[in-house]
């Protein structure tokens, strides 16, 4: 009897971390991550196929090795459960992410369209792959998943160099380690790879940069100078400052009458209620 294969899963981050991560780009990520101490998050290898798409959510991760018919024997569709990198997609939970170290190989396709199949359909977000997939226009055209990658072969994934190993462990991936439940974000820059225990940090960190992001473009596109507005020198900050005073109050004052409009509507809902009740108690 083949001997069980058990697989340990990821922790993954609170859902309101991942969405407060949502505006942020790979780029932003970048520069934002060397600030606090990353000096490079970005995968080089794995490139993006799937324009316009864009993921951000915890990695799976999947490693290979350098095949040795002694440690490993099995063929495509042989004893399907012995082969690993099944048992990395088990893992898959809805907006997760397989990160997968394939050594860089252009010679074996790691998953192809039914494997990728059933992680779209597990609600997976996207893959990252230091290597290559099979199937990819059936897949780029079937599927509404991210693709990063190396390359496409027709080879399948254990029919030259390399086998499945080991799934949820720390891989190299693009020249760049990954742990079991990092963050990644994907875009068409790229990818890259934010330690999860410094997500919030980076959330905090991007969502100031995006701020003031918007006013220095808006001021170049009306013919600022680019010495003043990017980045923006102390008179610029002094602007962004009022700018960012304005806006806060021309949004309060939007959100005033909806607010005052929704009081009135529960005040009036609860005399109704009280009404109702005294009409009742008469009737009685």
């Amino acid at each position: 009897m083949a001997k069980k294969i058990v697989t340990s899963d990821i922790k993954r981050p609170p859902k309101k971390l991942i969405k407060a991560l949502a505006g942020i780009s790979s780029a932003t990520a970048a520069g934002e991550l060397k600030k606090l101490g990353i000096r490079d998050p970005t995968f080089l290898g794995p490139v993006p196929r799937t324009p316009g798409k864009k993921i951000i959510g915890p990695a799976i991760t999947l490693q290979f090795m350098p095949m040795r018919e002694d440690q490993y024997a099995v063929d495509e569709y042989s004893n399907p459960e012995m082969q690993m990198h099944r048992h990395a997609l088990y893992h898959t939970q809805p907006g997760d992410i397989v990160c997968v170290d394939a050594r860089g190989d252009l010679q074996s396709g790691v998953f192809g369209e039914m494997m990728l199949t059933y992680f779209a359909g597990a609600g997976g977000a996207g893959i990252i792959v230091d290597g290559c997939i099979r199937d990819f226009p059936e897949v780029i055209k079937d599927l509404d998943i991210g693709l990063w990658l190396k390359g496409t072969t027709p080879n399948f994934h254990t029919q030259t160099n390399i086998f499945p190993h080991a799934v949820n462990v720390p891989i190299a991936c693009g020249g760049r380690l990954v742990m079991p439940g990092d963050i990644i974000i994907a875009d068409d820059d790229g990818a890259i790879v934010c330690p999860a225990q410094l997500a919030p940090e980076l959330v905090h960190a991007a969502q100031a940069h995006a701020e003031w992001e918007v006013f220095s473009k808006m001021r170049l596109s009306q013919g600022g100078h680019l010495r003043k507005y990017y980045p923006l020198n102390a008179e610029a900050r002094v602007e962004y400052e009022a700018w960012k005073k304005e806006q806060a109050g021309g949004e309060a004052a939007v959100a005033a009458p909806a607010k005052k409009k929704a009081k009135a509507k529960s005040k009036a809902k609860s005399k109704a209620k009280s009404k109702a009740k005294v009409k009742t108690k008469t009737k009685k």
